[in-house]
Formats: C-alpha cells, structure tokens, sequence
C-alpha cells in the first residue's frame, strides 16, 4: 500500500491514476503480468502511446516494469508495484505522531566505494570530471544535488535524537533514486541494496536510468542524454518487518536494527555480485521529479 498525503511530492502519483486509459491498466495487471504489445492491443491503441502511458504509471509507483526474453524477442513485462493508495487529507483534530526528520543532501556522505559510470553535481555545475571516483573525497561534493555511480557504495551518518527514555517505534526513509547507464536507458535493471546500521534491509530493484523527457527541477544546463529523473520511493522499517511504498521488502524488524547513542548509518548500495548491476543515481531537491533530498524520519 503506498501512503500518500497533500504533498505535492505525490503529484506524480496522482497524475498516474487521473485517466481512463491508465486506470485501465491497471485492472487488466491486477489479473496478470502483461507485456506492452499486450496492453496496447487490450485497448486497441499505438505501442508508442501504451509506452507513454506504461511511463506514466512507473513514474507514479504504481507498477513495475522488467526486460524479458521471450519467443526470440525481448519484452518489456508490466505488473503492479502496490496493492493500492491511500490519501490521508489534513485534519486538524488527528493526533500528529511525534517525529524526529533530518533532511539530507546527496553529497553528504562519510563513507563511498565507487566505480565508474559515475560523477557528481551541484545545481550549478559538474563537480570535477566524469567517471573519476576520486572527486567522490572533494570538499565541493557537500554541494552536490545528484550523483551517480555503476556498482559500489555510499553511506551517510545521521544524528540520533532519541532522547534517554525515547524509543523509536518506526523509522521512513525517503528518496528519489534510479539506475545508473552509460548515458540513458529505460530498460537497465539495478538491485539496490539499503542497509541501516550495519543491518541489510532489503533490495528494490530500479526498472531503467529514465530519460524519457527532462526531470521537472533538472537544471537548464544538464544534457537531455544525462541522468534526468527517478522513482521516490518510500521505505519503513517497523515492528514486523521493512516495506518499500507499503510492499514488504524483508523481515527484518525495528528490533533487529541496534540502536547507536549517537547517530544512525545509511548506506545504499548496489554489490558487485548482485543480480543486476545496474548502478545508482539519487536525486537532490534541485534535480528529478521530487523537490526533496534524502528524508530520514524516526517515529516516537
């Protein structure tokens, strides 16, 4: 289940769900995975305008896409990525849960393990050169509002507010993130693995490096064949287990996470054995679709 509200953060999905055709598919993928061609001539349209539409949906979270080969071909296989979305509207009579956010910006990692493609930006400008992991340690990366990488890590501390007595009983984290190809390719899996204090909390698998269409806050100055928007996704770790946008992800439970005095560890990462190796990019306020850095929430 994703778990919306009035942000605008979720015009996307919400624009996903405003049409007909897409409502559609929709209901045609609650009864089985179907590849583009199939969808396009359940509803007697153009593979080009289903593909417009299969984009819309991906952008929205509400499916997922994947290559497939088949029959000598290969094809692009739809299914849902949610079994729904609720919208939780402003009330002022509701019980506000006590919350403890830090916003982080991309660039600012402690910790990185990067391979090439990769490179880094601010808003303005790129930082050093591209495919050089060394600008990765320059002092100018605290500015950076995107970054991009073919396998390897990055981790960030975050302080731990908890006070003596405080627990924590959820924990959101949220994102705009994607794969990371040579240049641009909708159809380039990537597994990426989230990790919070040491602990692996699961792997969500990025459909492509999207580049249909520049990002909405993308910056004047980026090349239309560069990095240009992503999926914001939505991951809570809670009693009984992690979810990504309300789908389990892992058993792995707030208690199985050890708390540090301190801070929390985050760490994204796509391994060098990991099925897909398609990279990672994450996207800052300033790029994407999403007018947000990193969102790191503890529930109390």
């Amino acid at each position: 289940m994703i778990r919306t509200n009035t942000e605008r953060k979720w015009l996307r999905t919400y624009e996903a769900l405003a049409s007909e055709v897409r409502l559609t598919v929709l209901e045609l993928l609650a009864e089985r995975e179907m590849n583009v061609k199939e969808l396009a001539k359940a509803l007697q349209l153009s593979g080009p305008i289903m593909t417009m539409h299969i984009r819309k949906l991906e952008e929205g979270g509400l499916i997922r896409t994947k290559m497939v080969r088949k029959d000598g071909g290969t094809h692009k296989m739809c299914s849902l990525a949610t079994d729904g979305v609720e919208i939780a509207f402003p009330n002022a009579t509701r019980q506000k849960r006590p919350v403890q956010e830090v916003n982080l910006p991309v660039g600012h990692y402690s910790r990185c393990e990067v391979y090439p493609t990769c490179g880094l930006a601010t808003g303005e400008k790129l930082i050093g050169q591209f495919d050089d992991p060394r600008y990765f340690l320059e002092p100018e990366r605290m500015n950076a509002q995107i970054l991009w990488f073919g396998k390897g890590y990055v981790e960030y501390r975050i302080p731990n507010y908890l006070l003596p007595g405080q627990t924590a009983q959820e924990i959101e984290i949220s994102m705009e993130i994607g794969s990371e190809a040579p240049g641009i390719n909708e159809s380039w899996p990537s597994d990426i693995h989230f990790y919070l204090n040491g602990v692996f909390l699961g792997i969500w698998t990025s459909p492509g490096d999207s580049g249909g269409g520049r990002g909405q806050l993308t910056p004047a100055w980026w090349k239309d064949d560069l990095n240009q928007y992503g999926w914001l996704k939505m991951i809570r770790i809670c009693e009984d287990g992690t979810y990504v946008d309300g789908q389990k992800m892992s058993d792995v439970r707030l208690a199985d996470v050890p708390m540090s005095r301190n801070e929390w560890t985050l760490r994204f990462a796509v391994p060098g054995d990991a099925a897909h190796v398609g990279g990672l990019t994450i996207y800052g306020e300033l790029f994407g679709n999403y007018e947000q850095d990193i969102v790191f929430r503890v529930y109390t």
